[in-house]
């Protein structure tokens, strides 16, 4: 399986394509790429019985094509959480070295790798760790654009993406903060919210605000 296949294996695991109907729309932001680029893609991962794509409704993972996800989502984030945890990386610096590793890395060293780290169950940016029977606990697919004016909820995890995560590090949004949305700015606008332990206030960007997972 090529790299770029397995990006988008990730991706579509990660917004939730094993429970539901991911749209290309959501693939295509989350990888930055064009459209056109995510549709050509979807073809070859339908045509190698890896996802499946109803038009207009979305597109799913397989069996087939969630268990080599979660291999995948495994390996990324054990060396995500060695990288950030044991060789203080910046969060949103650990993606590229942690893509090169998990293309080499056999099975035995990642049982290891996961032994080594304690059975972290969660990766640095939230995303759960599949352990070695392919058990886990599943992710939060409640995206904060969905949390109504007055609501509470508590930050999950974000979208492994370079240029998210270095937009969270400015903004000071981290996995674990209680907040309360306070309004939805009209027109696709910012997201205002309060950090319920400080009482900060904080607007969190429309786009940004679908990649960030909420409990």
């Amino acid at each position: 399986m090529t790299p770029k296949k397995e990006d988008y294996l990730k991706i579509i695991f990660e917004l939730g394509g094993k429970k539901k109907k991911i749209s290309n729309k959501q693939i295509a932001l989350s990888l930055n790429v064009a459209a056109g680029s995510v549709t050509e893609m979807v073809k070859k991962l339908v045509a190698s019985h890896l996802v499946e794509h109803e038009p207009y409704a979305g597109i799913s993972l397989t069996t087939e094509g969630a268990k080599a996800a979660e291999d995948l989502v495994r390996r990324h984030r054990l060396w995500e959480t060695f990288l950030v945890n044991k060789l203080n990386y910046k969060l949103q610096d650990v993606h590229t070295d942690a893509e090169v590793l998990e293309h080499i890395t056999s099975n035995n060293l990642m049982n290891h790798l996961e032994e080594f780290l304690g059975n972290p169950k969660r990766c640095p940016h939230g995303g759960v760790i599949p352990r070695q029977d392919g058990q886990y606990e599943e992710d939060s697919h409640k995206v904060l654009a969905s949390v109504l004016d007055g609501q509470e909820a508590v930050v999950d995890r974000f979208i492994d993406n370079h240029d998210l995560l270095e937009y969270l590090a400015d903004v000071k949004l981290n996995i674990g903060d209680k907040i309360k949305v306070t309004k939805h700015t009209p027109f696709e606008g910012p997201i205002e919210l309060i950090l319920l332990a400080s009482g900060e206030k904080m607007s969190i960007g429309y786009k940004a605000a679908h990649y960030i997972f909420v409990r």
